[in-house]
């Protein structure tokens, strides 16, 4: 029998991110928690909607719980659905702090169940390409490694993320990704320096930030805006033999928001003006990279065999501690105007 999942919350994550992928990777979706029914039973036909959390977690009928509400619900929610015996995936952040990661970890050990994090940009085509790449030896020994993820959004909205509540803010938003994605490629930093900042005319969160990171000779660097209307490179990866230059945004996101189901053959492909290109350092020849397909659907095969055959989660808990490690970090930093030297991370259950 297909595993059974409830989603709480239907707005652009949910309806557009978890409920198809979700499908597509073979769990039944009998209710969801959301206060638009219209959406929910448009795409997901005879689903069960309802308006709280505390009705779908008594259920006997769900397996997992997809936790895409608002940001600062992400813990309470994850806890309750924890202590309700549900395996549970939260949208990132997983939570605003280490010690509430830490809080959810010892919960799921308790009772016995699978919490993972939604860092999907692990499975971006450009990201995907970095990473072989880099294991393939092209670029040689890595020397820095720039990300950026800049948008030109101005106006502060009314929306739930411009509000000042824990785990709001773009640095919890889109810095988890651009944190989760260096540390998979080269492992804990040893230090780090941040700039952390509101631009926008009446913000009440982080609206930009700029992290430098070491470890040992190599350099990090990560950053938002959202008062950039021209967003260049999304990555610059500099090597002892070449350099990778890459803009533009993955296309699953769009393609989602189309319409467009992740288990059909071209979902995840990039624009052939998109593909990065691959500088060799000897010559200068610039050598264009056809592109990894991005495949988000991955996170939910493998949580699904995480539940099925007991298997790890696509992301554990010790990785979003680590992330969210960074950021307090960065917080701190951007604060005392210095820089902060990272002591080994606590070990938890999941590492």
């Amino acid at each position: 029998m297909a595993l059974r999942a409830g989603i709480i919350g239907f707005g652009v994550a949910g309806r557009y991110f978890h409920a198809p992928l979700l499908r597509a990777a073979g769990f039944h979706i009998p209710a969801v928690v959301t206060s638009k029914p219209a959406p929910a039973q448009e795409y997901l036909g005879d689903v069960d909607v309802l308006a709280t959390a505390d009705e779908l977690l008594a259920r006997k009928d769900i397996d997992l719980v997809a936790i895409a509400s608002p940001s600062p619900l992400h813990v309470p929610h994850a806890a309750a659905a924890l202590r309700a015996g549900k395996h549970v995936v939260v949208d990132k952040p997983l939570a605003p702090s280490t010690a509430e990661v830490s809080e959810l970890e010892h919960l799921a050990t308790q009772s016995q169940r699978k919490l993972s994090v939604f860092q999907n940009r692990r499975w971006d085509s450009d990201f995907l390409t970095i990473k072989k790449l880099i294991e393939q030896g092209r670029l040689g020994k890595i020397s820095s490694f720039h990300a950026r993820w800049d948008r030109f959004r101005p106006q502060v909205t009314d929306r739930w993320k411009d509000r000042d509540e824990p785990g709001n803010g773009i640095l919890y938003d889109l810095g988890t990704h651009l944190i989760d994605q260096a540390l998979m490629l080269f492992g804990q930093p040893e230090w780090l320096y941040a700039n952390v900042f509101s631009q926008r005319p009446n913000s009440k969160t982080v609206d930009g930030f700029e992290i430098l990171m070491g470890q040992g000779a190599l350099r990090m660097t990560l950053g938002v805006s959202l008062m950039c209307a021209d967003g260049g490179y999304r990555y610059r990866v500099n090597g002892s033999e070449a350099s990778f230059l890459k803009a533009g945004l993955d296309q699953q996101e769009e393609q989602l928001k189309a319409g467009v189901e992740p288990d059909e053959h071209f979902f995840g492909g990039e624009p052939t003006e998109q593909w990065g290109t691959l500088v060799h350092g000897e010559t200068g020849r610039r050598e264009v990279i056809t592109p990894e397909t991005g495949r988000w659907l991955t996170f939910y095969e493998k949580m699904r065999e995480a539940i099925e055959e007991d298997q790890p989660v696509p992301v554990s808990a010790a990785q979003a501690y680590d992330t969210i490690r960074v950021i307090e970090a960065a917080l701190t930093s951007s604060a005392m105007g210095c820089r902060i030297d990272l002591q080994p991370a606590a070990p938890l259950v999941s590492r």
